[in-house]
Formats: structure tokens, sequence, C-alpha cells
């Protein structure tokens, strides 16, 4: 369960029998009763994401967590980077529901997991531990790739669910407001790098950058911005390049 929205929690689609978590979800709880529930939900998360990355950190996987508004392109952005065959990598796939996404990156020969959160408005890391399996991971399968976790299209929840990730990449299109980074101040504070998507749309639309950047730099001095267009291609070789920086 998520309390800040009342999501009941991911249902992951595998075929296991794990109860995600929070799966309870009392609709009459005091705010007492709601923090101490949330805290025991993020605790039990953590525990589940501390494994995460060891796993992740002894195969020498680059995990990185992407997130962003439905319709920033999370999806498009990813097949065009796995089309660059020199980079090994994998997807874990995040929706409430069908596995489009999934297959659209099958297409590009990398492997995709797909999670179907159901009402969950999050992946969690308990979610992505099982994935991780269903991917491989512990076999070997990645070693020294890139994982990339396509997270469900929200910018409020999942800047609390630590997944095991060594980075959340945020991306923002053009077609949204400038001001994202004011009105969802956690998510652009909790990403390590900003993308910056659609930007081959900017002649017909009246978004400020500059002032977008601002935005973002006032909430988190230290994100790293790309401006990148996946119709053109611009910005993908700056993409590529910080994502083998990390690999480092």
């Amino acid at each position: 369960m998520c309390i800040s929205c009342g999501c009941s929690g991911p249902e992951h689609h595998h075929d296991h029998a794990h109860r995600p978590l929070g799966a309870h979800h009392h609709h009459e709880v005091s705010a007492a009763r709601a923090v101490t529930v949330e805290e025991d939900i993020l605790a039990e998360n953590n525990r589940f994401a501390v494994e995460n990355r060891s796993l992740l950190a002894v195969h020498r996987i680059l995990a990185l967590n992407m997130v962003s508004s439905p319709g920033a392109g999370k999806t498009s952005l990813l097949a065009k980077t796995l089309s660059d065959k020199s980079l090994k990598g994998a997807v874990i796939e995040g929706d409430l529901s069908t596995d489009h996404d999934a297959k659209r990156i099958r297409q590009t020969g990398a492997p995709a997991v797909q999670i179907n959160t159901g009402q969950g408005c999050h992946l969690d890391a308990h979610g992505v531990a099982h994935a991780l399996r269903d991917l491989g991971v512990p076999a070997g399968t990645l070693d020294q790739g890139v994982l990339f976790i396509e997270n469900v299209g929200n910018l409020v929840c999942p800047a609390a669910f630590d997944l095991g990730e060594a980075a959340k990449v945020v991306l923002l299109s053009v077609t949204e407001g400038e001001d994202k980074p004011a009105k969802y101040p956690p998510m652009f504070a909790a990403a390590r790098l900003m993308l910056l998507t659609k930007i081959d749309l900017l002649p017909h639309l009246n978004f400020d950058i500059v002032r977008c950047k601002a935005y973002a730099r006032e909430v988190n001095p230290d994100l790293e911005i790309i401006e990148i267009s996946v119709q053109t291609g611009e910005g993908m070789k700056e993409w590529l390049s910080w994502i083998n920086k990390q690999k480092v």
C-alpha cells in the first residue's frame, strides 16, 4: 500500500507465489497509524533494495531507475538506447496493465521482464528482486551490463521507493509544464540526471528551457541535464556517454 495516494501496491505478474508489499489496505486508518504503516512498508522495501544492490554489485551491473510522468518517452528512449549493440542491457518494465512496452523492448533483441502493478502506482524492491531472477542475473547473464528499470509513469510515489538502483533518471518532456520540477520536487531532488525529452517539438511549443532548468537546479543543484530527442537522435551520444561513465 502506498499511504500517500492509497494505491493497493504492486501485483507482480510472474509465476511466483508471494504477497506484494503492503497488499492489505484499510480505509479507516488514523494519521498516526498511517505514518507507522508507511514507515514499515518503506523499511521492508529498503531491506529488499539492499539485497538487490548487493546482487547487482557482485555482477557489476549498473541499474538505472527510469522515472517520469506517463508519456514522457521512457520506452521509446530505451528502445533507441538498446539499438546500440555496443550496450549490453536488459529492462524491467513497470505498468499497471499490458505487456506492450516489454514487447517493444524485446524487438530490439534485449531481454525484458514485465511487472504489472494492477492499481499500484510504483514498482517496489520486492518485485524487482523477482524480476532480477527472471532475467537470470544470479546466473550471470547480464554481468557488466546495464539494467534499466522503467518505473510506472508517476512523479510522486516512485521517488520514495529505493529499488536497489545506482541512480534515478527522471525524464521531463517539453510537452509538459516547465515548472514540473518545482511542482514535484522530491522526484527531481532524488534524481542524478534529468533528460529533457522530445526537444524536436520545441519550435511548436511555448516551453522555456532556461526556466525549466532553473527550477530543476533550485531543487537539486547537482542535477545533470541532457536535452534529447529520440526522433532526431540529438543528445543520444551524450546519454550513452553518461551511462558509460556511471559504469566506471
